[in-house]
């Protein structure tokens, strides 16, 4: 039996469908458990704590429940980061939630006794259609959302405006057949992650956070966890860089993309490419015939695998999540991380109107990051 398994008392559910969500779970949980008991109800309308050491929290159980989604590459690093979740002691459910037309309903099913018993939800990923449909069943007093890379940060924002939850790359475009059913369900979403008197909401993450939505409490990530586990890291004296799934979300196109690589690479010399576990596979043959980088598919999120090493002295990204985690990952390290901005040229003409903006403030609001000029496609 796990260590944690066999405690009575409070009972935390979370739900993951990413390596991230799950990472950062773990990194949540290694935090409350430095910070102690749970805190009383806040006095303040808003508060931004960091975590402090204390009593590990007494009988505290926490039960990960992965809702597996098809692609198989994130399924294979869901299954590595279940087995690093499960050495920490919590227990882990594998949920087939996406495994044909019925199984969401089994899954639903399945989970609503947990839920109704649970005294505090994790999730992560409040635009998740699943992860709305669980919180209409939920009675838990304590809701926690975790990071699930940059959209974090407009959740919160969205939050704060009154606004519906929609993903920022979507935003702007009509509502289709599909939102305006789900509708009542996104907007009971919506009203129980806004704090009451009877309902605490934490916002965990390593993102900036602009607008604080009244009564939130948001815990600093410091990645605590990923650093006591892993590293430090073997650094190489080259360069590595970081791939995106904007082409694949429709917000930037295919050939400026790869331009893009080609021209940054040759800059800076880089050799390897980490993939975006949602890029696709045609997309990557033709980045290492037209580019010569290496392409990588990490087996973790990488955070992870930078911690561990070997990783290059500099990490070249575009705007993404990566800007913000990878400098607390790998502080202390000597590891430079260098952020090249999206140019409005290489954007879609499906891109939401947002996009350009968002990406620019992804990109502004990065901590301990190295702006990179703009590069200029080839002609």
């Amino acid at each position: 039996m796990s260590p944690r398994a066999g405690k009575s008392g409070p009972h935390t559910l979370a739900f993951v469908e990413s390596p991230v969500q799950l990472l950062n779970v773990l990194e949540w949980a290694h935090v409350h458990d430095r910070r102690g008991p749970a805190e009383p109800m806040p006095a303040v309308p808003s508060q931004v704590r960091r975590s402090v050491s204390g009593i590990p929290a007494p009988g505290a159980e926490l039960t990960i429940v992965v809702l597996s989604p098809t692609d198989p590459m994130t399924r294979g690093q869901l299954r590595r980061m279940a087995d690093l979740a499960r050495d920490e002691g919590h227990r882990v459910r594998w949920e087939e939630a996406r495994g044909g037309t019925t199984a969401p309903f089994q899954t639903i099913g399945g989970l609503a006794g947990s839920l109704r018993r649970a005294d505090r939800v994790v999730m992560g990923d409040p635009f998740s259609r699943y992860v709305q449909l669980l919180l209409t069943i939920t009675r838990a007093r304590d809701l926690v959302v975790v990071d699930d890379g940059t959209a974090t940060m407009e959740f919160v924002a969205q939050l704060a405006r009154g606004e519906r939850l929609v993903r920022w790359h979507r935003k702007g475009g009509r509502p289709g057949a599909r939102d305006l059913l789900f509708a009542p369900v996104s907007s009971s979403a919506r009203r129980r992650l806004t704090p009451s008197d009877r309902r605490r909401v934490e916002v965990f993450s390593s993102m900036p956070m602009t607008d604080t939505p009244q009564g939130v409490t948001v815990t600093a990530n410091d990645f605590g966890w990923t650093r006591a586990r892993f590293g430090p890291p073997r650094i190489t004296k080259g360069a590595d860089m970081v791939g995106t799934s904007l082409v694949e979300t429709g917000v930037v196109d295919g050939d400026r993309y790869l331009e893009a690589v080609q021209t940054l690479a040759k800059a800076h010399g880089a050799t390897r490419y980490f993939a975006h576990r949602r890029e696709s596979t045609e997309k990557l043959h033709r980045l290492a015939a037209e580019t010569g980088l290496e392409i990588v598919r990490p087996d973790l999120p990488l955070e992870l695998i930078a911690r561990r090493g070997p990783i290059g002295r500099t990490i070249l990204s575009f705007p993404s999540t990566v800007v913000h985690t990878l400098p607390l990952a790998l502080v202390g390290t000597g590891v430079r991380v260098a952020v090249c901005d999206i140019d409005p040229t290489w954007l879609t003409q499906n891109a939401s109107p947002r996009a350009q903006g968002f990406l620019s403030g992804v990109t502004g609001t990065a901590k301990d990051v190295h702006r990179l000029a703009t590069v200029t496609s080839p002609a």
